[in-house]
């Protein structure tokens, strides 16, 4: 009897493990994404208040920033010229035209 259990049972168990797996991996990009977001607020409070200079800012804002990109799965501002060509090409010629 205890042998059909676990035979009827071990698909529920596969599943409960793939779901426990996806809950899992979606907590933790929950987690890395809010600590950089923390991170991005406290470098926004230290130029505010005059403790880091424009250009360091600027710096660690554009490695946070990237970060959170990596973090959300995004592609990097760097490595995507897709989205900013295409459609400044064809708004180039639109406005060329008479």
């Amino acid at each position: 009897m205890f042998i059909l259990d676990d035979i009827l049972m071990a698909p529920i168990r596969g599943l409960r493990l793939v779901f426990e797996e996806i809950h899992h991996a979606v907590d933790s990009q929950t987690h890395d994404t809010q600590s950089v977001v923390e991170s991005l607020q406290d470098l926004y409070m230290q130029l505010e208040t005059g403790k880091i200079t424009e250009a360091e800012f600027d710096e660690r804002e554009a490695k946070l920033l990237d970060e959170l990109d990596r973090a959300e799965g995004l592609p990097a501002e760097e490595g995507s010229p897709e989205e900013d060509g295409p459609d400044e090409s064809s708004r180039g010629e639109s406005d060329e035209s008479p």
